[in-house]
């Protein structure tokens, strides 16, 4: 019983594994899912960039003032 099962277990693997192989032949070049060292550095660069323009506009003097004003009240507030 167990030669049995495992001879069917042998050939559906095999043959599962040879479907696979067909189907990638019949594709051809695997497609890129994901994404290239060039393009990580460049989200890496943007981000950095956004992330300087932020602190440019959170430390600028209007936005500090307003910020400083909403944390003022929220600490006054009476409970």
């Amino acid at each position: 019983m167990y030669q049995v099962v495992r001879a069917r277990l042998c050939a559906l693997v095999y043959g599962v594994g040879t479907a696979l192989r067909r189907r990638a032949v019949r594709q051809g070049p695997r497609r890129d899912a994901g994404m290239v060292t060039s393009e990580y550095a460049m989200g890496i660069v943007a981000a950095v960039a956004f992330a300087v323009v932020l602190y440019k506009v959170v430390t600028s003097g209007a936005v500090s003032a307003e910020l400083q004003g909403i944390v003022k009240g929220a600490l006054d507030a009476r409970m």
